[in-house]
């Protein structure tokens, strides 16, 4: 029991694997369990069975691929504005870390936004952007960079302060001292920084895509409820949370590509 308790003591791999599919396995059976015993309606909790016909009408009727499509779309949205959330958000970030009288003219005005209701910001959305792409992709940026920014400053501020002294005492500049040691030594908490961005995003995804959008998971799904087809809105509930995980587990590749170091575990 002393090891079941340790956090510092690594899993075999595929030991790992085999309690993450024990896990997903037995939420599937209790899902088909309580599906087959009529407590819910069909409306309600569609089987797994029917969710399943589900995603294959949706991946492929009559020559197309209506799940390919909307994921593309919703892809192409995240993308979009998770590139202007880190051109904008990290350089804010890194500046609020590097000076405390920066970080007290901004933080006011991005800390109290982490606990704003975003969803609630649509309408305004609508109001200044319009109904388009621009709308979508300014609504998951403004999700999305509250809490990237906050996350660079605090990466920031977590590399040591000797570290600091060090590169000051053998003649760095204020400029060497952001590029050359806080920059480099903070990356990879920027990159878990990026990381959150990118999954807050995909949480967004429905909400941006519910006005107007012609494509995308988020109007599939709202297209379904429409008409009250309810396994092909868990299909796409499942396609997002999946898309999603594959993304999160292609920056965790690339952060531990880049910084062995800081991830060797």
């Amino acid at each position: 029991m002393t090891n079941f308790w340790n956090p510092y003591l690594a899993l075999d791999p595929t030991r790992r694997r085999l309690l993450g599919l024990a896990s997903v396995v037995g939420v599937v059976i209790l899902w088909a369990a309580l599906a087959a015993s009529g407590l819910l309606s069909k409306n309600q909790l569609p089987s797994p069975w029917s969710v399943a016909e589900a995603f294959a009408y949706l991946s492929w009727y009559e020559g197309k691929s209506q799940l390919a499509v909307a994921t593309m779309w919703s892809v192409g949205r995240v993308a979009a504005a998770s590139l202007l959330v880190m051109i904008v958000g990290i350089p804010m970030g890194i500046l609020m870390g590097a000076s405390p009288k920066v970080d007290a003219v901004l933080s006011p005005l991005v800390d109290p936004f982490r606990s704003a209701p975003v969803a609630a910001l649509l309408p305004i959305m609508v109001m200044w952007f319009g109904i388009g792409e621009g709308m979508k992709i300014a609504f998951l940026f403004v999700g999305s960079i509250v809490y990237l920014t906050p996350l660079v400053r605090d990466a920031i501020r977590s590399v040591p302060e000797q570290y600091l002294i060090a590169a000051k005492d053998i003649g760095a500049t204020q400029l060497e001292c952001i590029t050359k040691v806080l920059v480099p030594l903070a990356m990879p908490r920027i990159m878990d920084a990026i990381i959150v961005g990118v999954s807050v995003s995909w949480t967004y995804i429905t909400v941006a895509e519910y006005v107007n959008a012609q494509e995308g998971l988020g109007q599939l799904i709202a297209n379904a409820k429409r008409l009250s087809a309810m396994d092909q809105v868990f299909a796409g509930i499942i396609v997002i949370m999946a898309v999603a995980l594959l993304t999160y587990q292609a920056l965790m590749w690339l952060k531990q590509s880049l910084y062995k170091w800081e991830t060797k575990a």
